[in-house]
């Protein structure tokens, strides 16, 4: 138990033979562990009231901050049970100064890297139960997340700030290679917008396009830049990578779109599947016309909740081409088996990633 944040367990946990219940089976966010972290922060005292208790709601004066400017961010990442049982994060430093990067640029105060880590080892710590078997791909997505909660409609930075961790219990994503819709009517960010920010509302303002994307038969949208040029940036809620018949793995470069964890991951382990990472800009006009040539024969997406998917199929407004074949390639498929053995224990983490919780 972390001594910044002090622990005061629920009365009410979940049965045992009810969460094994739920653990037999997990859905991402269908089920909540039995505790929450949380801290405040003020511009007097700075953060404070630090502690780990019961999983309860928030009440909301109707004039919040949140409510009404999304003065929000947040992190995403996973904790995973190994044979020995014993159980470890992975990557969380680099969450932690992502959170911190995110709550600059929202005009929210930086929580300290120290704090980050404490909280969330501490919900861990306090329902280690919850974090399922070490089979298949299931573990523990853990969520920290901060928003402003002053009641003052005025537009300036919040002055009253809640912070919180909590965490569900949550299998694979996709089960298979994806679909994705290249829209041309919505986009993601802008130059000197909240791309690279982990906030909600990048992700409530990308809704209409997913709902959009699936009414295409597709499993999620792929975003092509503000400017008009054409370039690729983001599929939905994951970074987007491409693998090219001369050994290159490809990924839009940083400014807009979100420096995910996932992404650095992939790109650091390239040279380790012979393959010449890439940063740059991407067009929709090389991928059309790589998947058909054949000089890109592998696309596929990358984030925490995604692990490494597949894609295997595109469309847009009169067009569609597969990738590869329309099979999920060798290589991603490579890739995702190692990012999985290394976070589940399975394979040497020469990188030193996996940080150990219990």
């Amino acid at each position: 138990m972390s001594a910044d944040f002090p622990l005061t367990r629920t009365a009410q946990p979940v049965p045992e033979a009810e969460r094994a219940r739920m653990l037999s089976a997990p859905e991402f966010s269908r089920y909540f562990t039995d505790h929450m972290a949380f801290a405040s922060w003020t511009p007097d005292n700075g953060w404070h009231d630090r502690g780990i208790g019961p999983l309860k709601p928030f009440t909301f004066h109707p004039g919040t901050a949140v409510l009404h400017y999304a003065q929000e961010v947040f992190e995403g990442l996973k904790a995973y049970r190994h044979a020995d049982n014993s159980v470890w994060l992975f990557r969380p430093e680099a969450n932690a100064r992502r959170f911190a990067r995110s709550a600059r640029r929202l005009a929210l105060p930086e929580l300290p890297v120290e704090d980050f880590l404490a909280s969330v080892e501490g919900l861990i710590r306090a329902d280690e139960p919850w974090v399922p078997a070490p089979h298949g791909e299931q573990s523990l997505y853990v969520r920290p997340f901060m928003f402003g909660s002053d009641p003052f409609l005025g537009l300036r930075p919040a002055r009253q700030v809640e912070y919180s961790v909590i965490a569900t219990p949550t299998g694979s994503y996709y089960s298979s290679g994806i679909t994705l819709w290249v829209s041309d009517q919505y986009t993601r960010a802008a130059r000197g917008g909240t791309g690279a920010a982990k906030c909600g509302a990048n992700y409530a303002a990308g809704l209409a396009a997913q709902t959009d994307a699936q009414a295409h038969g597709c499993d999620q949208v792929l975003y092509l830049d503000s400017a008009g040029e054409g370039r690729l940036e983001e599929a939905g809620t994951m970074n987007l990578c491409l693998v090219t018949s001369d050994g290159r793995l490809v990924t839009p470069a940083l400014g807009t779109i979100l420096p995910g964890v996932t992404r650095d991951s992939v790109l650091t382990l390239a040279a380790d599947f012979g393959l010449v990472p890439e940063e740059r800009a991407v067009t929709l006009d090389e991928l059309r016309s790589g998947a058909e040539d054949g000089t890109v024969t592998e696309v596929f997406t990358v984030g925490t909740a995604v692990v490494v998917t597949p894609v295997v199929a595109l469309k847009g407004d009169g067009y569609e081409f597969v990738v590869g074949g329309g099979v999920p390639g060798k290589q991603t498929t490579a890739l995702r088996e190692h990012v999985l053995d290394i976070q589940h224990g399975r394979a040497k983490d020469p990188y030193g990633w996996m940080r150990r919780v219990l």
